[in-house]
């Protein structure tokens, strides 16, 4: 009886690990599949003259973008909030407190990604005598 309980283990773990298998490559394929899409899209962009850059250099970023994808060193962590914090971290400390704020969303922006710069602007007032121009 013991040994018919044995193949019939094996069966089921030679099943599940197929299974598995199968669903780690169809995750993939499906990874693969998106990240083909972003880049048909950004050619079409390139090519329509939706860009911000002249055909070449757009052809050539999309190129470029494609290879570093499929080396898998393009990744959007989502951690927006880390990334902001990181751009701060090596200002000095009289100056973090305010790069923070910004980052955060505080104060105005003006400006664009497509117009060569994002302008973040934060007036803190500071009381006579506490800061500000040395005499």
């Amino acid at each position: 009886m013991r040994a018919s309980f044995i193949p019939v283990s094996r069966q089921w773990a030679c099943a599940a690990l197929m299974t598995v298998g199968m669903l780690s490559g169809m995750a993939g394929t499906a990874q693969a599949a998106d990240q083909n899409a972003t880049i048909q899209k950004e050619r079409a962009d390139c090519m329509n003259g939706n860009s911000q850059q002249d055909q070449a250099t757009c052809m050539r970023e999309a190129g470029a973008a494609k290879q570093e994808s499929q080396r898998g060193n393009l990744r959007d962590s989502g951690d927006y909030q880390a990334n902001a914090s990181k751009r701060c971290a090596t200002l000095p400390a009289a100056e973090k407190a305010d790069c923070e704020r910004r980052a955060n969303g505080e104060g105005s922006v003006s400006g664009s990604v497509g117009s060569g710069g994002v302008v973040r602007e934060l007036v803190t007032p500071v009381p006579a005598g506490q800061g500000g121009s040395k005499q």
